[in-house]
């Protein structure tokens, strides 16, 4: 299938700021990655991004210039946004990304999901279905959502993110053992990941 990722860095990331310092972007925080490798949380989510995924969108605010650059940097198309808002994120970034088979959201704040958690959610994508990882019974991310969904998915406003459309969806659980697809860096102490 041809699935258009669409990472999602536009948040303010306010609790992060609230306790590591208002001049801390979490997204550019260093952390240390599934390979052992220290780069900044956002690189960490695009170097997780599978081959497969050939088309990336990064959904930005324009003030970043260090996200736009790494975004940049491995091959993905920059969409800059004055909204924070998850909802409108997504909205921009499909009517944007133009025809694909499907859609791939990931949240740019969460840099320990496996590569090949991220590629069993695209294979588990039916058609007028939506795939989505499931971790010791809790829903993760990312979610991947069949071309069927895209004029619902551009209809989205604010910071409600795509969660309406599971009612009137196939919902694909694919189960992973991979805490990763639950764990994002809200908080600072959140960078260091404990592997289980």
């Amino acid at each position: 299938m041809n699935v258009t990722a669409i990472v999602l860095a536009a948040g303010q990331g306010s609790r992060f700021r609230a306790e590591a310092g208002a001049d801390q972007d979490k997204l550019l925080a260093d952390c240390v990655g599934l390979d052992g490798v220290v780069r900044p949380v956002i690189e960490q989510v695009l170097v997780n991004l599978p081959e497969c995924v050939v088309k990336r969108w990064v959904v930005t605010s324009p003030d970043r210039m260090d996200v736009v650059r790494l975004a940049e940097a491995y091959g993905c198309e920059v969409l800059r946004l004055c909204s924070a808002g998850m909802g409108d994120s997504i909205a921009a970034a499909v009517a944007a990304s133009g025809t694909a088979d499907g859609w791939l959201v990931v949240l740019g704040d969460m840099p320990f999901i496996r590569s090949s958690s991220i590629e069993r959610v695209i294979d588990g994508l039916e058609e007028g279905g939506i795939s989505v990882p499931v971790q010791d019974g809790h829903y993760g991310h990312p979610v991947a959502f069949s071309q069927t969904f895209g004029p619902g998915l551009m209809t989205l406003t604010g910071d409600r993110g795509a969660k309406p459309l599971f009612a009137r969806a196939t919902v694909h659980e694919v189960l992973v053992k991979d805490p990763g697809v639950l764990w994002d860096v809200d908080l600072p102490h959140f960078l260091n990941f404990i592997h289980n």
